[in-house]
């Protein structure tokens, strides 16, 4: 069973930053790529981007390109989506998750990730 937190959301002004942590335990250790998938109110859920295990490859949606940035540090299980230059659509609620070991690099679809974090809520005030 993996666990993930995710944390570092809060209230901010556009064109302000933010630093998200997603904090993964359990076992099996996750040798996975992992991506960030945010939820505004009435709207779907849309993957931000997904970052390869190794931390090498990243890959993010259009709307963000530019202004996050997705790294990760495997020592502490904890993958990281730094986000600057923030817009007042931006605010979300964000999860970090595990994509499914068969899903494709690159997927837009949020049922390709299976473990998922609580989330946590970034709203950027305009």
């Amino acid at each position: 069973q993996v666990q993930l937190v995710d944390s570092g959301g809060g209230l901010v002004q556009a064109g302000g930053s933010l630093r998200l942590s997603c904090a993964a335990s359990g076992r099996p250790p996750i040798p996975s790529t992992m991506g960030w998938i945010r939820q505004a109110l009435g709207k779907e859920r849309e993957v931000v981007g997904a970052i390869n295990w190794s931390g090498t490859n990243a890959i993010y949606v259009d709307s963000v390109k530019e202004r996050f940035t997705l790294s990760r540090d495997n020592g502490k299980n904890t993958v990281y989506l730094q986000m600057n230059r923030l817009k007042a659509e931006d605010t979300a609620v964000y999860h970090c998750a595990t994509l499914h070991r068969g899903a494709r690099w690159g997927t837009r679809s949020q049922y390709d990730y299976d473990y998922w974090g609580q989330g946590t809520q970034v709203t950027v005030s305009s």
